[in-house]
């Protein structure tokens, strides 16, 4: 099978984005909600792992209701969550390790507490999917 071209990784990105925030925004009869990367306040979302399974400075791969989800852990209570495909080649990124995500593609490097590029080929960071902490979980935001 071919490599895929760049249009299609882009567009298959944009589709992931679009889709959650399209389906949040008419689940209910309120707006979408503010992302939120910490914290223990409002309703739950559905969940994604538990807090337990996140280790503090590093994190996990889900699966997410849009496709798979990065969850890095930057200190005990905090939480990001991340798009887990990397922007330059299209593969799905390493967890973290010591400080940074790497990409096995073309070793893009990128921060792992907030997803920002710190060494190309990659030209962007990670992509960023809103959750929270609710209770002992990790939800969708």
């Amino acid at each position: 099978m071919p490599d895929p071209t760049r249009r299609t990784v882009v567009c298959g990105l944009l589709a992931g984005l679009v889709v959650p925030v399209s389906l949040a925004a008419c689940s209910s009869g309120t707006p979408a909600a503010t992302p939120s990367t910490g914290g223990s306040s409002g309703s739950a979302g559905t969940p994604l792992a538990k807090l337990a399974d996140v280790p503090v400075g590093s994190g996990v791969i889900v699966d997410g209701p849009s496709g798979k989800v990065l969850i890095v852990r930057p200190s005990e209570n905090e939480v990001k969550g991340l798009n887990p495909v990397c922007p330059h080649s299209g593969v799905i990124v390493s967890k973290p390790a010591g400080g940074t995500i790497t990409c096995p593609g073309h070793g893009s490097v990128f921060d792992a507490a907030t997803g920002d590029r710190k060494k190309g080929p990659a030209t962007t960071g990670l992509i960023p999917i809103p959750v929270k902490i609710s209770g002992d979980s990790v939800v969708t935001a």
